[in-house]
């Protein structure tokens, strides 16, 4: 599992003021931006090189990546107009270095750490072509439902407390690029075909993990809530 997508061209608008001269991915989380915790936890993880797919302001990007001594290999893709999640995925994978081999995808406000060694296992083991990583939520969000063997059956579902919500970090196989959307969502499209013909597994982690959408997300997470140890995020 040598090579990842980072997902960072959103405008991020339920962030501002905090995204009106950064992207969302750049938004500092205890004093470093939530791309460079990507980063780290790729690395740590054995990731050589990740493709960043950048829209909205991706100079903020592209000059803070230059300024850096990095762990792996970094390259930024820059979508001319939005593309969608969908279609800014399928733009930074048609550049991975290793083509014939999987990879990761990440949403870039994400910030979470789980062995991404046991994510994989679990992708060989169940032998489907995409993989999601389903956490746990301390807020509500759209819940996940599975069948008996772990498989998807429906990612937009009511949800409780406990219960598990896509935690914005899948594995792919090769083949899954061309179900992306050249433009739009990947979620109508390439996960709902996935998901229709069982070929969509959960990989279920425990870790803490947090999705930083709004301001509160932001403020929470800095004072460790949601299960995040007050300081460094380690």
């Amino acid at each position: 599992m040598r090579q990842a997508v980072v997902l960072a061209g959103g405008f991020g608008r339920r962030l501002r003021p905090l995204t009106c001269d950064r992207p969302k991915a750049m938004v500092d989380v205890r004093g470093t931006p939530i791309l460079r915790h990507q980063i780290d936890w790729f690395a740590e993880s054995g990731v050589e090189h990740v493709i960043v797919s950048a829209g909205y302001l991706a100079a903020v990007i592209i000059d803070y990546l230059e300024s850096q001594r990095l762990p792996l290999r970094v390259d930024v893709v820059v979508e001319e107009r939005p593309l969608g999640r969908g279609g800014g995925l399928k733009r930074g994978a048609r550049v991975l270095p290793y083509p014939d081999e999987p990879w990761l995808a990440a949403y870039g406000d994400i910030c979470t750490r789980f062995p991404l060694a046991g994510m994989r296992a679990h992708h060989v083991r169940h032998a489907a072509p995409a993989t999601v990583a389903l956490a746990r939520s301390a807020r509500p969000r759209a819940g996940v439902e599975l069948d008996e063997c772990g498989r998807v059956t429906a990612l937009e579902t009511a949800w409780a407390p406990g219960a598990r919500v896509n935690a914005g970090v899948y594995l792919f196989d090769p083949d899954v690029v061309g179900l992306l959307p050249d433009e739009g969502d990947h979620a109508p499209s390439a996960l709902a075909r996935l998901i229709r013909i069982r070929q969509l597994m959960g990989y279920p982690v425990d870790a803490p993990w947090w999705a930083v959408n709004t301001s509160r997300d932001l403020a929470d997470l800095e004072c460790g809530l949601g299960g995040w140890p007050s300081g460094r995020l380690v």
